[in-house]
């Protein structure tokens, strides 16, 4: 029987995670990461074959994670729903995955990308941006009927806008959001929609 293996690619990104999350991405070293898990740099280079490869693969499986989210919270049949269960699944997601919030909220993609990245890494981050362009169109056009500029911006600062700078602050300060944000992002988000309502 095959015994397990002792460094897998998750436990390096989790390493790498924590000391992202912890001082920022210059932190994230392959010494002080190997450190952290008690593995060689030989086994970290095994799995990445660069620090920015091992980067790039950390933010991308975070980034996947927020946006699938948002994306399966617009999977229900009511527009109206569908967009504040978005809105809603920002908070949700920092509480289910902390050390993953103060990655994509607190730094920016540009911080992971570094020049040379790997085909297919660049097709995936490419993909997470239409992804989330894509569901933004579609939550306009099911909230307003229509695509124009005007409701494409109220949808985006309902679902994105306002959740967004209603936990950023908490997350800054290496706190969960308390669920009192969750009340306060419904509120804004019913009021966002029903003035781009009334202005119509």
């Amino acid at each position: 029987m095959a015994r397990p293996e002792k460094f897998t690619e998750d436990r390096i990104l989790d390493a790498a995670g924590a000391l992202v999350a912890g001082g920022g991405p210059s932190c994230a070293t392959i010494t002080a990461i190997g450190a952290a898990i008690g593995a060689p740099n030989g086994s970290i280079y095994h799995r990445f074959k660069t620090r920015d490869s091992l980067l790039g693969r950390l933010w991308l499986k975070k980034a996947t994670f927020f946006q699938n989210n948002f994306v399966s919270a617009l999977d229900h049949p009511d527009p109206y729903q569908a967009g504040l269960n978005a809105a809603l699944s920002l908070p949700r997601s920092v509480r289910a995955d902390f050390v993953g919030a103060r990655i994509m909220l607190l730094y920016r993609r540009e911080d992971f990308l570094g020049e040379g990245w790997p085909a297919e890494m660049q097709a995936e981050a490419d993909r997470l941006g239409r992804q989330v362009t894509n569901a933004l169109t579609d939550i306009t056009t099911r909230l307003f009927g229509n695509r124009i500029a005007a409701s494409r911006q109220a949808a985006t600062f309902a679902v994105l806008d306002v959740p967004f700078a209603a936990v950023r602050r908490y997350v800054q300060a290496g706190e969960e959001p308390p669920p009192q944000i969750d009340h306060l992002i419904n509120a804004a988000f019913t009021s966002a929609i029903s003035q781009k309502s009334r202005i119509d």
